[in-house]
């Protein structure tokens, strides 16, 4: 099982402490560093800056936002930055929601999400190949435009540069048991959102036709402290925001994903205080078992402890978001 680190995206502003980090895990021999998008900071540029401050490290998307960019030019950043860096990308890419989709980017969340995101993918792996124009009979991406509104005179194009891969890893942020299936058939690997080493048979059935060689990457915060209860407060924080905060009352996948591993009525009740504006209780619903399961957190021997089941499973790369650099460290000795 790889290491990762895995930074997210930026607050109020840019982290002073996401580039040190970076570094220090590559001089670790961690394998990957990754850096996400909300509404705010993008996902391409933090990583850019790392890749010109490092150079051997993997640079991972965790996650893009399809709506964010157009596959072509989600494309054009991927094989770009992997020239820059001498073929160290791994695009992970993810569609978000609807909050998100028609909120920020202001656009139709699709209806069909499985087809949006199995024609974006084609579309990649087309100019990633470059083995003609590309061209495609998508029902949300297709290529060249043919719309009511178009002038019909779009042609269909293949990308100037040469991608430096073809085989550039690509792998999709799913959450749904239909969506992680198709992510087996149509990717490279998957970013789980939440895992625990002790509920793998959540995901069985859905990850059972994946392939030799599929890379399976959850992010888990992991900090060393002697606190365990403080030290689970930023998960708690972060479920809270997320199963209450990042959906619809009606769809939110994040609570839904909760629910299935076994956490139905605590999901829905973090949920309820979160939209009733009670926020803080929300956060203080969340199971600590829950928080705990999906996390790496306590004394050294305790992590220690904890790492061992989540090697036992199928997880190829544990991607933390690892706060500081003693638990970087401390992480590394652990593992290599």
């Amino acid at each position: 099982m790889r290491l990762g680190l895995a930074l997210g995206y930026w607050g109020r502003g840019p982290d002073p402490r996401h580039l040190e980090l970076a570094r220090e895990a590559e001089r670790l021999g961690y394998d990957s560093v990754w850096t996400a998008e909300a509404w705010g900071s993008d996902a391409f540029t933090a990583l850019t800056w790392i890749a010109a401050h490092t150079s051997r490290i993997k640079l991972g998307t965790g996650i893009a936002q399809m709506a964010a960019r157009t596959p072509t030019a989600t494309a054009m950043h991927a094989l770009t930055l992997d020239h820059l860096s001498g073929g160290r990308v791994l695009l992970g890419l993810g569609l978000s929601g609807p909050q998100v989709v028609e909120g920020w980017y202001g656009r139709p969340f699709p209806e069909s999400p499985l087809t949006a995101t199995r024609e974006y993918v084609d579309v990649i792996r087309q100019v990633l190949a470059r083995k003609g124009p590309v061209t495609a009979d998508g029902r949300f991406h297709p290529h060249p435009y043919q719309g009511p509104d178009g002038t019909g005179l779009g042609k269909p194009l293949k990308p100037i540069t040469h991608p430096l891969r073809a085989d550039l890893p690509i792998l999709l942020g799913a959450e749904g048991p239909r969506n992680i299936a198709q992510t087996t058939r149509i990717a490279d690997g998957w970013l789980p959102l939440y895992w625990s080493p002790y509920r793998t048979e959540v995901y069985r059935e859905s990850l059972a036709d994946a392939p030799e060689g599929f890379l399976i990457a959850p992010m888990a915060r992991a900090v060393v402290c002697d606190d365990v209860a403080e030290g689970l407060l930023p998960v708690k924080a972060m479920l809270g925001f997320y199963i209450g905060g990042m959906g619809h009352a009606a769809r939110n996948f994040h609570a839904d994903l909760m629910a299935r591993m076994g956490f139905e009525e605590e999901a829905r009740r973090v949920q309820r205080l979160f939209l009733e504006g009670r926020k803080e209780e929300a956060v203080l619903a969340v199971p600590d078992a829950f928080a705990d399961e999906i996390s790496l957190v306590g004394p050294r021997e305790r992590i220690a402890a904890r790492l061992a089941a989540w090697r036992e499973g199928p997880v190829t790369d544990l991607l933390v978001t690892a706060p500081d650099l003693r638990t970087l460290r401390i992480l590394a000795e652990l593992s290599f």
